[in-house]
């Protein structure tokens, strides 16, 4: 059951990417600004590969889960994905919504 409820983080972070990619699209073309989004997209992607990692494993008990995590590659799909995509989606955020916090009276 753990590891079915490891999913939602997960997928909530691509929820938000997916739905900040999109509006950072329709931001940048009325802006006419280059796509930054596309870097939301790709850390979507990434997402979506990390959490392939997770559905694969689901079943697993708990003595193949620590053999696991001794796998180099495990580590990267489980951990470094998700890092490599909150970088990314965060930079294409600033690049398109830092206005927000530049705005003073």
């Amino acid at each position: 059951m753990t590891n079915v409820l490891a999913l939602f983080w997960p997928v909530g972070l691509l929820i938000l990417l997916l739905a900040m990619a999109f509006l950072s699209k329709r931001m940048g073309e009325a802006n006419n600004t280059p796509g930054y989004y596309r870097l939301a997209y790709l850390g979507a992607l990434l997402i979506g590969l990390s959490i392939a990692a997770r559905i694969m494993n689901i079943g697993e008990d708990q003595a193949t889960l620590d053999t696991l995590q001794q796998n180099t590659l495990w580590l990267i799909l489980y951990n470094g994905l998700p890092a490599i995509a909150l970088t990314l989606g965060l930079i294409a955020g600033w690049r398109y919504w830092s206005w927000l916090l530049a705005e003073r009276d």
